[in-house]
C-alpha cells in the first residue's frame, strides 16, 4: 500500500486521487490557522517554490484536532492561507488526523509505515518519495527550512 491508494477532497470540494502525484516527492502536512506553528505556512510555500520544478509538492490538510485551532470552514481556511501566507501549493478540505473519525489517509500514515505513531500536533510532516512510500517524518517543531528536512527532500528528489 502507498498514498496513491487514497482520494481526498480538495479545499474547493473537488475530489482528487493522490495517484495524481505519482513520481513526485510529497510533503503531507496537517495544518491549522490558529496555532503557534501557523507561520510555518510561509516556510512550506518557500520549500514548494524552491523545489516544485524538480518534482516536489506540499499537500496541506487543515485539521481541527488540537484545541480547536482550525475552527473555520473550507472557504475561510482557503482565504486565510492565500491572503496571509500567499500559498500556492495544494490545499485540501478540513480533515481529521486522529481520533475515532481519523481520515483513512492519516490512519495509513500513522499506523502502517515504519514511521508509525499518532499525529502529535498541528504541522506534523510526512515525506513521501516518488513511489508513494513514507521515507521520513518530522514533528511540529521542525520548521520547513530546517536543514534535516531540506536534506531529506533533496535526497528523495531525482538528481538535477
Amino acid at each position: 500500500m502507498n498514498i496513491y491508494s487514497f482520494s481526498m477532497q480538495k479545499i474547493n470540494g473537488e475530489t482528487e486521487s493522490l495517484a495524481d502525484y505519482k513520481g513526485k516527492v510529497v510533503l503531507v502536512v496537517n495544518t491549522a490557522s490558529r496555532c503557534g506553528f501557523t507561520p510555518q505556512y510561509k516556510g512550506l510555500e518557500e520549500l514548494y517554490l524552491r523545489y516544485k520544478d524538480r518534482g516536489f509538492v506540499v499537500l496541506a490538510f487543515p485539521a481541527n484536532n488540537f484545541m480547536g485551532q482550525e475552527p473555520g470552514g473550507n472557504e475561510e481556511i482557503k482565504n486565510f492561507c492565500e491572503l496571509k501566507y500567499k500559498t500556492t501549493f495544494p490545499l485540501f478540505a478540513k480533515t481529521s488526523v486522529k481520533g475515532a473519525d481519523i481520515d483513512p489517509l492519516f490512519r495509513y500514515l500513522t499506523e502502517d509505515p515504519p514511521f508509525k505513531g499518532p499525529v502529535t500536533w498541528n504541522f506534523n510532516k510526512f515525506l513521501i518519495d516518488g513511489n508513494g512510500q513514507v521515507v521520513a517524518r518530522f514533528d511540529s517543531g521542525v520548521i520547513p527550512l530546517d536543514p534535516a528536512l531540506v536534506s531529506a527532500i533533496e535526497k528523495a528528489l531525482p538528481c538535477k
